[in-house]
């Protein structure tokens, strides 16, 4: 049954996130994979918009901010990729299907497969029994964890880069293609870390001064006993608060950790900060998940 239980939502609200082992089929793996390997096989990104991704300060301001690749991603299917994968001139080092990162963030609204899934009935259920109302879904990415050197994930909060107000409008929906387990990067999480605000936001400039972003605030220094490892194995889906703090480690192992995420808004009685990165747009406003 797609609906949480009564024990399941305490859990969920106690935590800030929740596993469900087995949510979806190994078929239905198995098609999501492969379609991104169509996608992957069809890929065609320009020189100029070979952009690494990362979730450091640093980095982020200076290849998400200062390229227009990524800010305007929001409503379309594009690639990032693993830093290290280009030579200077742009060129990979590396097979391309070994070098991204991640596909975002419109999957959800431009490829069938990933919508059937996105707004699939046992995902409604499942969302309808936390007491969503209005659920819109803002985003969608297809992370791939590479074998040997898929790139660390700091610790976060979801809701510095998609901040609402009030807070604590943002559900993630992470879903396992490959079994996630210690040895190849598997998500880390502080329980109860989601009842404290947010420490961090990232803001986008203003449009008349071009494409860049800044961050409001520091986050803390967590520490890394606070952190509880989370495995799952294939089909398994997360649900995470978009204020819980969570990571995920570099996976240096030789087994890829692929997974398909899905943030959704409630929207009643709900703004969506126009200083986020990510914006609806009149080609794509953020499509209803009821429907």
């Amino acid at each position: 049954m797609a609906c949480l239980s009564p024990s399941q939502l305490k859990k969920f609200q106690e935590d800030g996130f929740l596993l469900l082992e087995g949510f979806f089929t190994a078929d239905e793996c198995v098609a999501m994979q492969q379609r991104i390997g169509e996608i992957v096989a069809e890929m065609d990104v320009p020189l100029h918009c070979r952009t690494e991704f990362s979730t450091q300060e640093d980095e982020q301001l200076q290849t998400q901010g200062k390229t227009d690749y990524f800010l305007s991603s929001g409503d379309k299917i594009r690639f990032f990729f693993e830093k290290g994968v280009f030579d200077e001139k742009g060129n990979f080092l590396v097979p391309p299907e070994k070098s991204i990162n991640k596909i975002g963030h419109a999957l959800h609204a431009h490829d069938p497969v990933f919508r059937s899934i996105t707004h699939s009935p046992k995902v409604q259920a499942l969302v309808r029994s936390l007491g969503l109302q209005m659920p819109v879904v803002v985003q969608s990415m297809y992370i791939f964890k590479q074998p040997h050197f898929g790139g660390e994930v700091s610790p976060h909060q979801d809701a510095t880069f998609l901040y609402t107000e009030p807070l604590g409008r943002v559900l993630g929906l992470w879903i396992a293609m490959e079994d996630a387990m210690l040895e190849n990067g598997c998500l880390w999480f502080i329980p109860g870390s989601h009842t404290h605000g947010v420490s961090r936001r990232m803001i986008r400039a203003p449009s008349d001064s071009g494409p860049g972003t800044s961050f409001l605030g520091s986050d803390p220094v967590w520490a890394s006993n606070l952190f509880v490892p989370l495995p799952v194995r294939r089909g398994g889906l997360v649900l995470i608060h978009g204020e819980v703090v969570h990571k995920s480690e570099q996976n240096l192992s030789g087994h890829s950790r692929q997974a398909y995420t899905v943030h959704i808004m409630e929207a009643a009685g709900t703004v969506w900060s126009p200083g986020n990165w990510l914006q609806p747009t009149p080609e794509l406003p953020f499509p209803p998940l009821y429907s």
